[in-house]
């Protein structure tokens, strides 16, 4: 579903330019549901807002399904973003209409797309928990109630792609257990693949792959080591709710065998801008520069 090879993005003002992506790799597989972590600049929001549609890639490769966004025309944007990719943000008034019904606001999108199905907006709001709730206005709707009607309009338009940048970032633990719950539902039940952006490691230690980017690059993946359990249950038997005890991490290598190696690991060993490293026929040992003495680490 999701390609990126040496993906990169700037921004440009007049005296300023920023890097904001490096070189990013990433494939998400059809299917999935998946969160990409990272610290604030670290370039997570831009990338979402690159597979989104919103912002334009600078250099290299970026195909969602069969769209190549760095080629794409302006036409074909407007097309992709209408029946490609569905969006859903933190803040609530970037999807809502407030002067429209709950209803109403999820057809918008149809109307827009020239295809007006009201059975299916019912059946969308049915879905996340509003099928009593479908005729109240915006303001008679609690902030996880508007949240999920942000999730039905993003659906609106039956897309292939769901990206949801903070969904749960402004509503109570159990409100986020809630729209957790109707992810997880709509990618098993409709096959939709989601990408999730978040900061939060209880939310990420839900679903099935962890991408954390740093610095514009990936660099660690987190594979959950039972695919098979996809409702949280395990976290219960865990001593904690981080990502540690749900999955499995990884050092991402990119394509030319680079590796992102986590900063407080280099400076546990005092590693500045050089390092040692050896081949014993099994593992790689990297430690501090023979001269500089210190212990290695596998």
């Amino acid at each position: 579903m999701i390609d990126c090879e040496g993906l990169v993005k700037i921004y440009k003002t007049d005296d300023l330019e920023v890097v904001a992506l490096q070189g990013l790799n990433l494939k998400v597989e059809d299917g999935e549901l998946m969160a990409i972590i990272g610290n604030s600049g670290s370039g997570k929001s831009t990338l979402l807002n690159t597979l989104g549609g919103l912002d334009r890639p600078s250099a290299g490769q970026v195909k969602v399904g069969p769209w190549d966004l760095l080629k794409i025309s302006e036409e074909e944007l407007v097309q992709y973003k209408r029946e490609t990719v569905g969006f859903i943000w933190q803040n609530n008034a970037r999807n809502l209409l407030p002067y429209l019904t709950a209803l109403e606001n999820v057809e918008m999108p149809m109307m827009l797309s020239g295809k007006t199905d009201r059975d299916y907006a019912k059946q969308l709001l049915d879905w996340v928990g509003l099928k009593e709730r479908m005729h109240n206005k915006l303001h008679q709707l609690s902030g996880g109630e508007q949240q999920r009607v942000a999730i039905a309009i993003s659906l609106s338009n039956r897309p292939k792609l769901l990206l949801a940048d903070e969904p749960t970032g402004s509503v109570d633990t159990a409100t986020s257990d809630l729209i957790m719950g109707i992810f997880r539902r709509l990618n098993r039940e409709i096959g939709i693949t989601i990408v999730i952006v978040t900061h939060d490691m209880t939310l990420a230690s839900k679903v099935d792959r962890v991408v954390a980017i740093r610095d514009g690059l990936t660099s660690t993946e987190f594979i959950k080591r039972n695919p098979n359990i996809t409702d949280g249950t395990e976290l219960e038997h865990s001593t904690g709710k981080g990502l540690n005890n749900v999955h499995e991490a990884y050092v991402v290598v990119d394509r030319v065998g680079r590796l992102q190696i986590p900063k407080e690991y280099l400076a546990s060993l005092g590693i500045k801008d050089k390092a040692s490293m050896e081949f014993d026929g099994e593992k790689i040992i990297i430690s501090s520069p023979k001269s500089l003495g210190g212990n290695s680490h596998e």
